[in-house]
């Protein structure tokens, strides 16, 4: 999971390359007089995440966009995907290496400030704005991480994906449990309780490539630890605080035997499956896209949302220096390359995607929500399941508006990653996991002293 290249150098040379491609400005499309770009015989790449859970539903969602921006621009879609958050940062420092490649980049927010740091991503001026129909188009709390402040964004907002845990309400009343727990270390012990046969308390994807990183991340930062303190150049994951994350969450495994042991080779969409078939009582670490595959599943009517524990392992209240996060601020950005030679065509394919009716449709086919304003109330009126999710909105934290992230990142899930065959036998040793944190230090740290 270790980045292919030093983000750091790739910034570095990012502007000699745009310089040799001599592609940068909104060039290559015309605007007529109504205001609408004309695209004719044109056709934009965009680099978009596989949707794992709704792959037919993505690919038929693809040839519609398609369509119906050919229709309005003469313009034709060319969409890429990638599959991980390795290949994510792979596939961005390969375009700004090259100086070329796809016209837009649909990143999740964490991903964010590294595009950003490279330099090879337009940056949104009053009329770029303007062009996908206002910042006041979109939800205020999406804007958040769209760069570092208001006069420097690069990020205009696609989806948003505040991360809940469902939980199987059946299962639950059985056993005599009101609602989730707000501590881990109380959801823990109603998990060993839900655990019975081929029932389990919690369904968690191990080898997922996203997942793993978020409920360390929550679970530091609830004891008061960034990860990373962007002021002090300083990288935190050798810290306590992380190793306890980890032990933790390797811990519902293999101490607490609250998870299915084959949730060791498990994707997100695996634990999503586990969950709605009925084989685990609670699902954290997911969205309202699942809520898509839950309502046609035999935990349908059954199952309820709730904002996951924001008290940390080991403790019964908030300390006085932790944050109560219960999620990062997620979801999908959209940036458009500077070696783009479409530019305006670029930003009309993001006003279609960003309309209020695109945004609707788009949540009822993949449950994520809208960024849009006005098609959010349109999606929050009279469903009482996304309340919870709401509310995680609002106790979201964002993760460090640095370039050094994505770096950062993927060091975490590394942790993981190398885990795997200890976690299959039984343990993660202490002296194991400290080894291998201080490889991700040593990772975070240098990407942190090398970026801007």
């Amino acid at each position: 999971m270790r980045s292919r290249f030093a983000l750091a150098a790739v910034a570095g040379i990012a502007a000699a390359g745009l310089v040799l491609t001599g592609c940068s400005g909104a060039g290559g499309s015309s605007t007529a007089s109504s205001g609408k770009v004309d695209g004719a015989g044109k056709t934009l790449d965009v680099m978009i995440a596989a949707n794992t859970l709704y792959p037919t539903e993505q690919q038929q969602w693809f040839k519609d966009v398609s369509a119906q921006f050919q229709k309005e621009t003469g313009a034709t879609v060319k969409f890429e995907t990638f599959a991980s958050a390795n290949d994510e940062l792979t596939k961005i420092q390969t375009s700004v290496l090259s100086g070329q490649g796809p016209d837009i980049y649909s990143l999740g927010t964490t991903f964010t400030p590294t595009a950003y740091s490279t330099g090879a991503f337009a940056k949104l001026t009053d009329a770029d704005w303007a062009k996908v129909g206002g910042r006041d188009r979109f939800v205020p709390a999406t804007l958040g991480i769209s760069g570092p402040d208001e006069k420097n964004e690069v990020g205009i907002p696609f989806l948003s994906r505040p991360f809940v845990m469902a939980y199987n309400t059946d299962l639950l009343a059985a056993a005599g449990i009101d609602k989730p727990a707000t501590t881990w270390d109380g959801l823990a012990e109603q998990a060993k309780k839900l655990t019975s046969g081929d029932v389990h308390g919690m369904a968690v994807a191990y080898a997922d490539s996203y997942d793993p990183w978020k409920f360390v991340w929550a679970m530091a930062m609830q004891q008061g630890n960034t990860i990373l303190d962007v002021k002090t150049k300083k990288a935190t994951i050798d810290d306590a605080a992380v190793k306890k994350a980890y032990e933790t969450y390797f811990g519902w495994l293999t101490d607490d035997k609250v998870v299915d042991p084959a949730a060791i080779g498990w994707k997100n969409a695996q634990a999503v499956a586990a969950f709605a078939n009925g084989k685990a009582a609670f699902l954290p670490m997911v969205s309202s896209s699942s809520q898509v595959s839950l309502d046609k599943s035999a935990v349908a009517g059954k199952y309820a949302y709730a904002v996951m524990p924001t008290v940390p392992p080991g403790a019964t209240e908030s300390p006085s220096d932790g944050k109560a996060a219960a999620t990062i601020i997620s979801g999908d950005n959209m940036v458009v390359a500077k070696y783009s030679k479409n530019q305006d065509l670029a930003l009309a394919l993001v006003k279609m995607l960003t309309s209020t009716d695109n945004q609707v449709k788009y949540t009822k086919i993949f449950g994520d929500l809208p960024t849009n304003a006005e098609a959010a109330k349109q999606v929050e009126q009279g469903n009482q399941l996304l309340a919870p999710i709401l509310a995680a909105g609002t106790k979201a934290y964002g993760t460090p508006f640095t370039g050094a992230w994505g770096d950062t990142q993927l060091a975490l899930v590394n942790v993981v990653v190398q885990s795997i065959p200890a976690l299959s036998s039984g343990k993660v040793s202490s002296s194991d996991l400290e080894a291998k944190l201080k490889t991700a230090q040593e990772t975070a740290q240098n990407a942190l002293t090398k970026s801007k």
